[in-house]
């Protein structure tokens, strides 16, 4: 009888593995008493209504109390997120975060006064006041305000909006819940598969460990597909109702307006991808003639070309600084202090741990990283993309206020993307320099994995989620059998006839991307990120200082410029083909390689 291997519980994880969570609140009884205080609190951001156009100081008065509000909900709201993260099955962390969200969507009620009290200002008074010198910090989000006005309703819908949102967030609570605390994947290799081990276990060099994690993993979210779509379905349904009550066109338009993103960088990212297909589809060919295997199948795509090495947490951290070190001193030895002493990762394996990865802000205290560590090339790429993120953070926060708008979704997958391909840069140098081509394999499998998930999964979730939002704006359905065959269709044309599919397991891999789906329109910024960094980078072939300059400044101007002109203004256009074709031509250079090396083994 094979003896499954169990994890440790969170309450064993060893303090130097995980976040210190301390930071925001020092016990869980200090979160408790501030989140009793709390409602009082928001509630009192109301006596400002129907003062905001009374003078300029009554404005200013409103928004300096709203910031302050609005930053300990945030942080009350990150400690409970971040509680619930790293133990799904932790009913009390559970309820924390249900209570936060809560907190969220009453601060939305209370303050949905704002808008319309603002936008009923005359453009000339509004421009006098943002000329007053003490309007420096607020002029860009009072400016992205008037942006929206034809979108923005009375008072008393706003407040209906807002009070909204708590129960049509439901299901976003919900479909995690299921994924991370009540569905099982039993075992693989003798090892229970989680959340947090089951991309190590799919990369295992036994194919048949690899086969029995892929097929239990796929087959447990297929056991349950119906409530899943039906939960997803609310989600388009209610996004689409929101988009439809501010009077926009379709929900992708009122996803991407308030960040002034044309919808063309969507379509454009995605008639790109499509026309690039080819170079994935040698690439599955090459993969499949290295692993000498008569056909690809899923869960073949992250096998190792080579005998893997073991990378541990502190060598991820040496090669991570080494290769970053073109942004010079200060940047390297924030971020070192962040990765080890002042415990700003949480990548301990536990039970209970849901899964992926992520940067969170940290309330303005410090930003925290949410990951797994499994010993692997795909554990260093994961903690190089999230501090990328997390610098992203911590830079941006020192050269503004609260008040001076965070960056948005678009330009954070930019830095996460950038720290990733600039490292790599550097270890892919280390390798050739030394003749290793064997390290030089895994770092190009680390890319391709990279790549695969960024520039293949996130493009196809991302045209699924569009045809989706389309079906439901057309008055039609999302079954299950829809949603598996919609993703079945759009994975085989990046597979073309490189990979066999089992078209059911293949088709929910959708329901396996509850945080990325839930959040509208957010999948195609991966794909979008990993382009303009990498062209970015190529940006330091030519220049080095004025790179280093140019992409400091971008980091540092966190969302006081909308992500198409930040990136505009450092040497990006998003609204061209050319940053996702020049991204196809360094993946169409890894296989080049891949191919060259192959041809050295056979010879």
């Amino acid at each position: 009888m094979t003896t499954v291997k169990t994890l440790p519980a969170r309450a064993d994880a060893p303090k130097a593995q995980t976040w210190d969570i301390e930071a925001l609140y020092a016990t869980p009884a200090d979160w408790d008493a501030e989140a009793d205080r709390l409602p009082t609190v928001v509630d009192a951001l109301g006596t400002h209504a129907g003062h905001l156009g009374n003078s300029p100081e009554a404005l200013l008065a409103y928004l300096t109390h709203a910031d302050e509000v609005q930053l300990r909900v945030q942080r009350l709201f990150s400690y409970a997120s971040m509680s619930a993260s790293v133990d799904g099955r932790d009913a009390v962390a559970a309820a924390r975060r249900d209570r936060a969200s809560g907190l969220s969507a009453r601060l939305g009620s209370a303050i949905a006064f704002a808008q319309p009290e603002v936008l009923a200002l005359p453009d000339a008074t509004l421009d006098t006041w943002l000329a007053r010198p003490e309007y420096a910090d607020q002029r860009v989000r009072l400016e992205r305000v008037r942006r929206n006005r034809p979108h923005v309703r009375s008072a008393e819908v706003e407040a209906l909006l807002g009070a909204v949102q708590a129960p049509f967030a439901s299901e976003r609570g919900i479909h995690p819940a299921l994924a991370n605390m009540d569905l099982r994947f039993g075992s693989a290799g003798g090892e229970e598969i989680t959340q947090g081990n089951v991309d190590r276990l799919i990369s295992a060099a036994d194919r048949e460990v690899r086969r029995e994690a892929w097929e239990h993993y796929a087959d447990a979210h297929l056991a349950v597909k119906h409530a899943q779509a039906a939960m997803y379905a609310t989600n388009v349904r209610q996004s689409a109702f929101l988009a439809q009550a501010r009077q926009y066109p379709d929900a992708i338009t009122a996803s991407l307006a308030p960040d002034a993103i044309p919808v063309q960088v969507v379509t454009t990212l995605l008639d790109t991808y499509r026309a690039n297909t080819p170079t994935w589809h040698r690439y599955w060919r090459v993969r499949r003639e290295w692993l000498n295997l008569p056909e690809l199948r899923e869960y073949d795509v992250k096998a190792a070309l080579v005998p893997t090495r073991a990378v541990t947490y502190d060598q991820a951290v040496e090669w991570i600084a080494q290769g970053m070190a073109p942004l010079g001193e200060s940047y390297v030895q924030d971020m070192r202090q962040g990765l080890t002493t002042e415990r700003w990762v949480d990548y301990v394996e536990n039970a209970g741990k849901r899964q992926g990865a992520y940067s969170n802000g940290g309330g303005r205290v410090k930003p925290f990283i949410f990951m797994t560590w499994n010993g692997t090339m795909n554990s260093y790429s994961t903690l190089a993309h999230e501090i990328g993120h997390s610098m992203h953070s911590l830079l941006s926060t020192r050269a503004h206020p609260y008040s001076v708008p965070r960056y948005t979704l678009f330009h954070a997958e930019v830095a996460s993307n950038f720290n990733q391909a600039m490292v790599r840069q550097h270890l892919l140098a280390q390798a050739r320099a030394t003749g290793d081509t064997e390290f030089e394999v895994q770092i190009i499998e680390e890319a391709l994995s990279n790549f695969h998930r960024y520039f293949f999964i996130m493009p196809t979730l991302a045209a699924f989620e569009l045809e989706c939002y389309r079906r439901i704006e057309a008055g039609g359905t999302l079954s299950a059998p829809d949603l598996i065959q919609l993703t079945a269709d759009l994975l085989a044309q990046g597979y073309g006839d490189g990979v066999t599919m089992d078209c059911d397991r293949s088709g929910i891999m959708w329901a396996q991307f509850s945080t990325h789906l839930y959040a509208n329109f957010y999948a195609y910024q991966y794909a979008t990120g990993i382009s303009a960094a990498h062209q970015l980078l190529e940006q330091f072939a030519a220049d080095p200082e004025t790179a280093r300059t140019t992409y400091l400044r971008f980091l540092e101007s966190g969302g006081s410029a909308d992500p198409i002109d930040a990136l505009k203004e450092a040497g990006v256009d998003m609204l061209s083909p050319e940053p996702v074709q020049a991204t196809f031509r360094t993946l169409a250079g890894y296989v080049d390689r891949l191919e060259e090396l192959l041809a050295q083994r056979r010879g």
